[in-house]
């Protein structure tokens, strides 16, 4: 990498990082491994961790010079770190989509970046090339046989789960049609009406957007076979990367946005920078109800949400005549607009995500918001047997200040009954990604472990540390012989 590849930027007094140091994450993946033996760098691998953690997000972030306007333009690369009597391997690969082969072949971008990368030759080389590359960047999932890399405005491809080899695009046995859209935030039911599932949606979007709610089974032979399948339409744009669900409902929030598509159409933003924050209009929760459930073939019920913007859902339960959600909101739509440097962001001035409860009373309609936590948070999950029932711990990535925007530093653990926390810290040179928390076969609910890749900024390259889920103790730090860029989900799949 040239040393121009990062601008050089002072750290503002408010920040407590090096810049430098979180910007060093963002670079290309320039090795693939497979089944490479890791070691404790310190602490050790608790003997019964058992199982895969796959993790998705982009890895190539730059060709010929030219590098991708927003990270979230970049192309999928797979990392599977299993475990097995207290050892570890790691095998990584590039998702070999059709985009991705050619692009390597060309040695140039030659399709445009939802969120704004663009072809050489600007505006009129890009106006009218309204093609969607498909990056598989966003999320991986085993479903049956298949391991999946997600990316919601486009088919899965579809992976072995050992070698990570690509298979190709996957309609899912027939399921889905050429080219559509299945969301890469599937949630995956423990089992609230005797049967675990894997439930997801697809969404075609316009001035009216259709939610295909499909719900998976996950078990033996079956695991795989679509057993639920519905279609509901509703007025306005929908923009929708999360949903939650209870034994009853699926539940998203339809933000509030307006879809100005002229400016992708001649070739000036990309898709997702032509989304602003809608000034006329109220964001919605969609209930749409289960087929599994008390309500299935009703149809959906809809109420008005408080304002902000959601990415992400923590969990939902239901709770007498009402649905309550938790969610992450922002105080507006954040983008990174045509004349911005994503290296370049200034956390100060974008809104921070805030963990909130919604609940929504189902006779009256009334919907309540109360704040949970006034600490920059993401990526928050619920110890996964506990997913659409009333849990009481959480874990998330934090910024490792008490209040505003920053990097992600901390993983926190957080009660979500009297607030108290647990907090381990990568700071000041350490940032972290998602937190993955994997239980044991206790009944304790915070019985296990968290796993996150933090980005090394000492050492230029990532880490793998394991936590214990209860109080956060660190148990083990895996150094990885990879610099992962800043990345997205993933998932844990056990044996």
């Amino acid at each position: 990498m040239s040393e121009n590849a990062f601008p050089t930027t002072k750290t503002k007094a408010s920040e407590n990082f090096e810049r430098s140091d979180w910007s060093s994450a963002y670079s290309n993946v320039d090795k693939e491994f497979s089944n490479f033996e890791l070691k404790a760098a310190k602490g050790a691998i608790p003997k019964d961790l058992f199982g895969t953690l796959y993790r998705n997000g982009p890895g190539r972030l730059e060709r010929n010079g030219q590098w991708v306007h927003h990270p979230f333009d970049g192309d999928g690369m797979i990392t599977s770190l299993r475990f097995e009597e207290g050892k570890a391997n790691l095998t990584n690969r590039f998702v070999r989509t059709k985009a991705w082969q050619e692009e390597e072949k060309a040695g140039k971008f030659i399709y445009r970046g939802v969120f704004g990368t663009q072809k050489a030759g600007g505006a009129l080389s890009n106006a009218f090339d309204l093609r969607l590359k498909n990056i598989a960047n966003t999320n991986v999932v085993l479903l049956g046989n298949e391991l999946l890399a997600l990316w919601e405005a486009a088919s899965p491809y579809s992976l072995d789960p050992r070698s990570l080899d690509t298979h190709g695009i996957s309609n899912l046995n027939g399921v889905l049609n050429p080219g559509e859209a299945f969301s890469a935030h599937p949630r995956f039911d423990p089992g609230h009406n005797n049967q675990s599932r894997m439930v997801t949606f697809g969404v075609n979007t316009g001035p009216k957007s259709t939610i295909r709610l499909m719900e998976f089974s996950t078990q033996g032979d079956d695991a795989g076979v679509l057993i639920s399948n519905r279609k509901d339409t509703f007025n306005g744009f929908a923009f929708l990367h999360d949903f939650a669900i209870t034994p009853n409902w699926a539940v998203f929030l339809q933000n509030a946005i307006d879809f100005n598509p002229l400016p992708f159409i001649f070739g000036q933003k990309g898709a997702a920078q032509c989304l602003s924050s809608s000034k006329n209009n109220k964001g919605r929760f969609l209930l749409i109800p289960r087929d599994s459930g008390c309500y299935a073939l009703e149809p959906p019920r809809i109420f008005e949400a408080p304002d902000g913007f959601v990415f992400h859902h923590l969990n939902a339960w239901e709770e007498n005549s009402e649905v309550v959600i938790e969610s992450i909101f922002y105080n507006d739509f954040p983008s990174i607009q045509p004349n911005e440097n994503f290296l370049e962001i200034n956390f100060d001035e974008i809104p921070e995500g805030i963990l909130k409860k919604c609940r929504i009373n189902l006779l009256n309609k009334n919907v309540t918001t109360e704040v949970l936590s006034n600490q920059c948070c993401e990526f928050a999950m619920v110890n996964p047997r506990m997913l659409g029932m009333k849990a009481r711990y959480s874990w998330m990535a934090t910024a490792q200040k008490e209040h505003g925007n920053g990097p992600l530093q901390n993983i926190k653990k957080f009660d979500l009954f009297n607030s108290q926390k647990h907090i381990w810290s990568a700071a000041p040179r350490g940032f972290v990604s998602e937190p993955i928390m994997v239980p044991t076969s206790s009944s304790n609910e915070d019985d296990g472990w968290v796993l996150t890749v933090v980005w090394n900024g000492e050492r230029l390259a990532s880490d793998l540390v394991i936590l214990n889920a209860n109080d956060l103790s660190e148990q083990a730090i895996l150094e990885l012989p990879l610099a992962i860029p800043h990345g997205l989900h993933g998932s844990w799949v056990e044996g």
